[in-house]
């Protein structure tokens, strides 16, 4: 619309010039014609009327002549010897008539002899069309005041009218493109909802579509609309279909998962069994032994692992409560540094509780799952640093956030391996091998389980400093959340805010001293129920070791 307003002020601008041109040539012909005129009567003689004026410039006021006409005598050699201008109407011919002034008849003086007119600037009087007369005995001129008046309004009344029609073209042009585009805001509406939408994971119900009065196929923005509702209707039975085959497969992971906890627990059982029987077992008989019951308990491990993240896709709910951080990580670094006595541990907590609201068994689950990484991909000796830090105003339940950081100062995690640790099966090379077998499921784990509390969990690695940093919302932060059927936090604002805020607050109060009732690994609770809450993990007069102590033996 802009380049037609433009292209029509162009146009406009084209017309006005041209029209003002033609006129000033049409007007400024037409005084000459008056000159001409004036200049054949002032050559008549008149033999029986005696000039009244002196120097004989009275034809300068002749009848007809407009007030402001001038002319003057060429004297014998050709230089202007007098002049006089018309400046009144009416009264005695002597008293009509001005002198000219050195200056005007100087610029007279200058105006070519050939007998045509030329325009020329009298000081103090302004522009003439002035001609001299054939025999050069006299020059005249009339103003050029009325033509530059004529002109000067015919341009305001082109730019009013431009400017006007301006006004009313980008009106007219924005209400009908804005008509025109009508439909297409709709397409880009209906667009624009799609994208908002979380596709790439869970259950997707699309049914967001461009109505059909805007998706008539007669016009090309109805046929865009048809088009896109055509690929959305594709993209839908597409996302149903991936929805059911990870669904199955996710059942499938879980019942197998589920299924062969027992066998294997029977094969451990049987192996330690003989093992430890009466009959003493042969050097061989108890090497396979210990092998199978090593393979046992790694299968085990894996077999959990793999059930617990089909229960955390599945949207299984958690045992949410108000839990402090920091008795967690003590507890799991003083875990740590026995599994891994030849690596130095320290601890690096606040001094106010890291109250965040989330399920205790879980959490600590992370700090588990990230210690052992640590431990089992760097070399003995290798510092670990345990880390919480609480947002300004997490303690006293205002809105923020509390990090969580592991940090070693390792051989680091491979770049290409970088962008992919989180990813199920995902190993390191030989730079970060481990001796044992590795699931690759633990930072799997972790991710999912953070998903799962509204957080966040990201790493930095670069030779000798690798830190995974588990962002967790605070009590405060979480009454801003709401956990749907799948057991995912979303955002949620206004009074439901509150609601769930106090809601939150009120089952940190009330939470059982006697411990979490965690559901067991069998029977979940029923999704129609709300989770039994976790108590609130009291923060225990726990002293961290000292510096010396923590620097491992």
């Amino acid at each position: 619309m802009v380049s037609a307003v433009a292209l029509i002020a162009v146009v406009g601008a084209v017309i006005g010039t041209v029209t003002t041109i033609a006129l000033h040539s049409y007007m400024q012909r037409q005084l000459d014609g008056k000159v001409h005129d004036s200049v054949v009567r002032a050559q008549i003689p008149r033999p029986h009327e005696p000039s009244p004026v002196q120097g004989g410039l009275d034809f300068v006021a002749m009848g007809g002549q407009p007030l402001g006409a001038v002319g003057a005598r060429v004297g014998p050699g050709g230089t202007v010897e007098a002049g006089a201008k018309l400046d009144t109407p009416s009264g005695p011919l002597p008293d009509r008539l001005a002198k000219l002034t050195r200056a005007q008849l100087a610029a007279l003086n200058k105006v070519p002899r050939d007998g045509r007119s030329h325009t020329a600037e009298l000081p103090g009087l302004g522009s003439y069309r002035v001609e001299s007369a054939q025999n050069g005995s006299l020059v005249l001129g009339l103003p050029l005041d009325s033509v530059q008046k004529t002109v000067g309004t015919l341009i305001l009344i082109e730019a009013c009218v431009t400017v006007a029609g301006l006004v009313a073209a980008g009106i007219a042009g924005s209400a009908m493109v804005g008509i025109a585009l009508r439909p297409l805001r709709q397409v880009a509406a209906t667009a624009t909802r799609v994208s908002e939408l979380s596709l790439h994971q869970g259950e997707v119900t699309l049914h967001v579509r461009v109505p059909a009065s805007e998706a008539d196929g007669r016009t090309e923005v109805g046929q865009v609309g048809a088009a896109l509702n055509r690929m959305l209707g594709h993209v839908g039975s597409a996302l149903a279909a991936r929805q059911e085959s990870e669904t199955r497969v996710r059942q499938f992971v879980a019942d197998a998962s589920h299924e062969l906890r027992t066998p294997l627990a029977s094969i451990r059982g049987y192996a330690e069994l003989t093992r430890r029987g009466r009959e003493q077992p042969g050097p061989e008989t108890r090497h396979a032994l210990g092998r199978i019951e090593s393979e046992a308990e790694r299968m085990t491990g894996l077999v959990e692992d793999l059930l617990l993240l089909a229960r955390l896709d599945s949207g299984r709910p958690l045992a949410y409560a108000r839990t402090d951080l920091s008795p967690l990580v003590i507890d799991a670094v003083s875990d740590a540094r026995v599994a891994g006595a030849g690596h130095r541990w320290r601890l690096e907590l606040p001094e106010e509780p890291a109250v965040v609201y989330g399920d205790a068994g879980r959490l600590h689950q992370i700090l588990v799952n990230l210690l052992a990484n640590a431990r089992t991909h760097t070399p003995e000796g290798t510092t670990v640093t345990a880390r919480v830090r609480a947002a300004a105003g997490a303690a006293a339940g205002r809105d923020g956030v509390v990090q969580l950081e592991v940090e070693d100062d390792g051989p680091g995690i491979p770049a290409a391996l970088l962008p992919h640790v989180f990813e199920r099966f995902a190993r390191g090379d030989a730079s970060r091998s481990r001796a044992a077998g590795s699931t690759g499921l633990g930072l799997a784990i972790v991710q999912a389980v953070v998903a799962a509390h509204g957080g966040t969990v990201g790493v930095v690695s670069v030779p000798g400093r690798t830190v995974f940093t588990v962002t967790l919302p605070t009590v405060a932060a979480a009454a801003s959340m709401v956990w749907d059927a799948a057991g995912r936090k979303s955002p949620v604002t206004g009074q439901a805010a509150v609601s769930v805020g106090r809601e939150a607050l009120s089952v940190g109060r009330a939470a059982p001293s006697a411990g979490p009732a965690a559901p067991s690994a069998d029977e979940p609770p029923s999704p129609a129920s709300p989770p039994a809450p976790s108590p609130a993990p009291t923060n225990p007069q726990v002293t961290p070791p000292s510096a010396d102590s923590q620097a491992g033996s």
